[in-house]
């Protein structure tokens, strides 16, 4: 372990001392602290100078892994660059001062931006009308399904308590559906990795209230009888919802509207390149067709006949509407997560119409590259094009016991993040790669390089596999008790005496 390595309690030595702060003008204040409030004795902080404090978080903020330090391809999460302009115009102080609160008046800037960023989602998705208030992606998928429970029940259809969820759906459809009150009923696929229509067919009655899907679904591949399947459920009296999660590669060339769904969200966080991970922050809005405009939450942006914004529906300082006129209720506090929705209207505007065009395409072209030129060494279940990543079910040659995870763990001493791994859970070894648009080739190739060499090496040498990764700061941990049993205070592992 290197000197500073180490944690900052361990650096700790009595009577140090990193800053001084003047005694205060206001030493009487302290009696509006109730006594049974207040320390009966000082908080156990490490006592370090300035230069260990920064040097301690510096050093740590060098062992993290980030898409501006390496490839990520992470497949289902669409890890892509975040432009720097984009933190620049988050960060403008007419943006970044103001407050949720504020008279209308004071901030059309900001309304102004929410509605033509909702204008610009319409245009991409065909969609009729957006709402940016959901947090996230998951949340979103639980705003979307209330408006379709809501608009069954609103028409006195109340037997409609099923939603229809692929097999190879992403964790959260089935999630969002049971929180929501609904009955999940799963439907196969085909050895193709599509919806098997045959088998969705005898699932569609008077009690089903909607199909969730992906499309590209989650093995990156388009399901090609989009429409049939639209017509089949909607001639059910059942909805389309659309897990935007895979949206990327779509840009600019196919639109969930188009194809016959009613209702979907987006990740602004994954296609539109903002920063997310780590459980935040993100944005999922929620995006409808013509008929379901009126069940959107509330607060919305509205404009005035003279062309200025105002709030509606927002319980907080601002105008409101009856009850009865919120058929889906609030779900989110204000209007979104703004910082987010500005670095994703400032990715827009910097494409352009053109060039959105061109990042579906380019993420399609970076896939299949990978795949073509990997296929030899891994398992490919399902030899066809994919759309913006691809499921590989583990090594070609699995003579020497060597898994997914000691791959994933190996890639991590060449300075890659493992790909998503074991999921999705059609393949019991699986590894998904999404390789995004903003990678250049050269770093394709970097990849594609050391994947070919960690094929190799687990037919040479397993052992390095087993027991990576052997450079990183944190060596294989035992995941399964990290999970069940974590540790989440300090322990002194050594001393610097």
């Amino acid at each position: 372990m290197k000197y500073y390595d180490k944690l900052i309690f361990e650096l700790s030595r009595k009577g140090r001392c990193g800053y001084s702060l003047p005694d205060s003008p206001y030493q009487e204040t302290t009696a509006a602290i109730p006594e049974n409030l207040r320390r009966g004795t000082e908080p156990a902080l490490p006592e370090v100078s300035e230069l260990d404090v920064v040097r301690h978080y510096t050093n740590l903020s060098d062992m993290n892994f980030g898409v501006d330090t390496g490839f990520y391809p992470l497949g289902s999460c669409t890890m892509k660059y975040n432009p720097k302009i984009n933190e620049e115009i988050a960060s403008m102080p007419g943006f970044k001062g103001i407050h949720p609160l504020q008279p209308a008046s004071t901030v059309q800037g900001a309304l102004r931006l929410y509605r033509d960023l909702c204008k610009a989602l319409s245009v991409v998705t065909g969609m009729a009308e957006f709402t940016l208030n959901p947090f996230a992606g998951a949340h979103g998928e639980l705003t979307g399904l209330m408006i379709m429970r809501r608009y069954h029940i609103s028409r006195g259809d109340t037997g409609r308590v099923k939603v229809i969820v692929p097999d190879s759906a992403h964790g959260t459809n089935p999630a969002s559906a049971a929180v929501c009150g609904l009955e999940v009923v799963q439907v196969k696929s085909t050895a193709d990795g599509t919806i098997d229509v045959e088998d969705l067919k005898p699932l569609l009655d008077n009690t089903v209230a909607g199909i969730m899907m992906t499309n590209p679904n989650t093995l990156g591949l388009f399901e090609s009888r989009i429409r049939e399947i639209a017509d089949l459920v909607h001639g059910c009296g059942g909805l389309l919802y659309y897990d935007g999660a895979n949206m990327n590669p779509l840009l600019g060339v196919v639109r969930p509207g188009d194809m016959g769904f009613d209702i979907m969200h987006l990740n602004l966080h994954k296609t539109f390149s903002t920063p997310h991970g780590g459980g935040g922050p993100g944005a999922g809005p929620v995006g409808v067709a013509e008929h379901l405009a009126a069940y959107l939450p509330v607060p919305s942006v509205c404009e005035n006949s003279d062309g200025s914004l105002y709030v509606q529906g927002n319980a907080c300082g601002y105008a409101t509407v009856s009850a009865e006129s919120i058929p889906a209720g609030q779900i989110s506090g204000f209007t979104g997560n703004f910082g987010v929705l500005l670095r994703a209207y400032a990715y827009i505007l910097m494409l352009g119409r053109q060039n959105i065009k061109m990042a579906g395409p380019l993420a399609v072209l970076g896939a299949n590259y990978i795949k073509e030129s990997l296929k030899d060494f891994y398992r490919l279940p399902i030899d066809t094009v994919c759309k913006h990543e691809f499921v590989f079910d583990g090594l070609a040659d699995r003579s020497t016991g060597v898994t997914t995870l000691d791959v994933a763990k190996r890639l991590l001493d060449y300075g890659f993040h493992a790909p998503t791994i074991y999921f999705p859970l059609l393949f019991h070894q699986s590894i998904m790669i999404e390789p995004t648009e903003t990678e250049s080739k050269e770093t394709l190739d970097g990849f594609i390089d050391i994947m070919k060499r960690i094929a190799q090496e687990a037919l040479t040498e397993p052992e390095s596999l087993k027991t990576a990764p052997h450079t990183t700061p944190v060596r294989r941990l035992d995941e399964t008790s990290a999970a069940r049993q974590p540790v989440l205070t300090f322990r002194m592992l050594s001393s610097l005496n």
